[in-house]
This record gives C-alpha cells, sequence and structure tokens, in this order.
C-alpha cells in the first residue's frame, strides 16, 4: 500500500492498524529548536481518545505517544520524529464472525477488491484507529505554529449531528469543551444527545459536520493553480476516514447567493490593515489565504459499523445477512472533532513553512509608498 504521506516541508507519514501492536507518524520537515516534549502532544490525543463517555466506543486505550527519534534534550533536532502509539485494548475475536463478510458502507469491499486481502480487525487502515497518529503528528505542528505564528490559533466544534443543526445565534466558544460532543450550543448538544440515545438503543448511528477554524492566519499562504491553499485543506480533511464532503467559508450555500451578496467587502481597519465584511470566502481567495479566519466545515459518514442488519455478500459471492458486533462509535463524527483541527495544523504549518522558503519576509503591503 503506498501513499502513505501527505505534505510537501512538513510531511506526515502515518503507519500501524486498528488491531496490530502499535500505530503512529514519522514526522519529517520539522524545524530544529522547537521546544517539544511527549506531554504537549499528549493533551491532543486525550481529547481524541476513545472510551471518555457514553457517547463513543468503550475500546479502553490511553493512546499514551512516545517520541523514538527526532527530540534531544526536550527540543526538535531538524531530523524525523518518530512517534509511537500502542494498541493495548484490542478485541479481534469481535471480527471473527464477519471475517468472510464485506460490511456495507465499509471499505472491506473496496480493499478485498484493490489488494485481494483486508484485514477484517477492526477494518486495518481504514479504521478511524489510524486518526491517533494524525493527532500526534498535528501535535507537533501546533508547536512549531507557536514558535513561529504564536498568534495562530486551531480550533473545531461539531454544528450538526444528523438532521440537527446548532443554533449559530447561540454560538459559545466556551461550551464546546462542556459537552461531549464538542457542541458550542448547549440547548442542541442536550437534543443530540436524546437523538444519539434513541439510535443507540435502535442499533442505529448518525452522520455530524464538523468545523474547524484558523484564526491569526497570516494573508499570503498558499500559491495559485496547483498550490492552492484551499485545495490542500480539502483533500486533507476528505483523507480522513468517513469524510464524504468538504467545503470552505459558504461553500456549497454560495452557490445560491447573488454577486453582490457573495463578494466579501473590503475596507482600512483603524490598525492599517485591511478589514472585510464577511467572511463567505472562508479566508482564502484565489488559493491564497486573506488574512481573515480559514473556515473548513467536513460532512463525516453515519458510522457504517451497526448492530442494525444489513444485506451483504461473502467473499465466496454469496448474499447474506450481518450484523457488527463489538465497540462502536455511534456518531464516528464526535471524535473527529480533534482530527480535523490536527489536519489544519499540519497544513498550515506546511504552507507558512512553503510561503517563508519562497518570500520570507517579502510581499505587499497595502499603504506603503
Amino acid at each position: 500500500m503506498s501513499l502513505n504521506t501527505f505534505g510537501r516541508l512538513f510531511r506526515v507519514t502515518t503507519w500501524g492498524e486498528s488491531h496490530g501492536p502499535a500505530l503512529g507518524a514519522t514526522v519529517d520537515g520539522c524545524p530544529p529548536g522547537v521546544a517539544l516534549e511527549p506531554a504537549m502532544i499528549q493533551h491532543w490525543l486525550d481529547r481524541r481518545k476513545p472510551g471518555q463517555s457514553k457517547y463513543t466506543t468503550q475500546r479502553r486505550e490511553a493512546d499514551a505517544v512516545r517520541i523514538l527519534s527526532g527530540v534531544y534534550e526536550g527540543r526538535t533536532t531538524g531530523t524525523p520524529i518518530q512517534l509511537m502509539i500502542e494498541n493495548t485494548d484490542q478485541r479481534s475475536k469481535d471480527y471473527g464472525d464477519i471475517a468472510q463478510k464485506f460490511r456495507p458502507g465499509h471499505a472491506d469491499i473496496t480493499y478485498f477488491r484493490k489488494y485481494g486481502l483486508r484485514d477484517p480487525r477492526g477494518g486495518g487502515r481504514a479504521s478511524a484507529r489510524e486518526t491517533a497518529a494524525r493527532v500526534a503528528a498535528g501535535g507537533v505542528a501546533r508547536e512549531v505554529l507557536k514558535a513561529l505564528a504564536p498568534a495562530m490559533t486551531i480550533t473545531g466544534c461539531m454544528v450538526q449531528m444528523g438532521p440537527l443543526a446548532a443554533d449559530r445565534d447561540q454560538f459559545d466558544p466556551a461550551e464546546v469543551e462542556r459537552n461531549p460532543f464538542w457542541c458550542p450550543d448547549a440547548a442542541s448538544a442536550a437534543i443530540w444527545g436524546e437523538y444519539l440515545d434513541r439510535l443507540r438503543r435502535e442499533g442505529n448511528s448518525a452522520g455530524a459536520v464538523i468545523e474547524v477554524t484558523g484564526s491569526g492566519v497570516p494573508a499570503g499562504l498558499g500559491a495559485p493553480v496547483y498550490g492552492k491553499l484551499d485545495a490542500d485543506l480539502a483533500a486533507a480533511m476528505m483523507s480522513i476516514n468517513a469524510v464524504k464532503g468538504v467545503e470552505i467559508g459558504a461553500g456549497m450555500a454560495a452557490a445560491a447567493l447573488t454577486g453582490t451578496a457573495n463578494a466579501d467587502e473590503i475596507f482600512m481597519g483603524n490598525d492599517g490593515n485591511p478589514r472585510f465584511s464577511s467572511n463567505h470566502a472562508g479566508g482564502i481567495l484565489g488559493g491564497i489565504s486573506s488574512g481573515q479566519d480559514v473556515v473548513v466545515r467536513f460532512a463525516v459518514k453515519p458510522t457504517s459499523s451497526i448492530l442494525s442488519p444489513r444485506r451483504t455478500i461473502t467473499v465466496a459471492g454469496e448474499e447474506t445477512e450481518i450484523v457488527t458486533k463489538g465497540r462502536h462509535d455511534p456518531c464516528v463524527g464526535i471524535r473527529a472533532v480533534p482530527v480535523g483541527e490536527a489536519m489544519m495544523a499540519c497544513v498550515l504549518l506546511d504552507h507558512l513553512l512553503l510561503h517563508r522558503g519562497q518570500i520570507g519576509d517579502g510581499g505587499g503591503r497595502i499603504g506603503a509608498q
């Protein structure tokens, strides 16, 4: 299996399977001299790890990260950083009954048709467990961004579960960390809990929409045509397991707007920097960051592993029925919030390094004579 790496200068390769002995990431291109300790990465992994509420899989994993290389006396050396997370709570026997069956909505059938074999234990590389490695790499990216662009922040939240959208008029950023759904609207979070409880009792699952925002992103990141910042962000989010759609700014809704409504009018701010009347562009114009918030949303499909019987076929081509037992997220989108944040951190750092390498401190200065 090839193509397990993303990024240009800040490059991340993830490895490992859901039920293997360990998984992790190799991070290449990290600048030297950046303060980095396992605890800095662990903070982000703890936000993603399973078993933290009744609304996520009850698989118990510490997700304890080890730094095997690339760091000396608490600082990066500029050499590849190897991150490892051991798997300690696998229950491969849960998948014995379905080893010869293809789960509808899952990658079982496509993996088999491409490679001629597959790992049925939790889906192998297709499992959401793979995203722990991304979050670990994102933890490294955040520390580098903290050193190079200290004004930048990256935050994520869930803005929709199934058909139930959060009320944007009631958004409270502080609320995101107070409920198990990363929802900025307390009233919606309560409704989502009732909705997901009902689906769990029915042996069913729900999808979700996640929104990730990068604030303090400097203008100028990205390149026209084939190096667009929004293209790389879309590819990064789309690569997350179970994601089926990505949009930047107004996204699909922009098609319903007129030109006058969609245009983000530009004014001069009191600080001498441009300001915009709105942010339908999601902070990116022509593939290049504008200095506004970079806003990305992605849709996560309902968890494919469910207790409700579904029709399928076996490897031998026989029609049959399947029920997926074991420990699964009734809404995999819940734990996708820190994953989306990590992917944005990696992409923004990659583009920041590219920009510094090509432009340095150059670029147009508005108002300069």
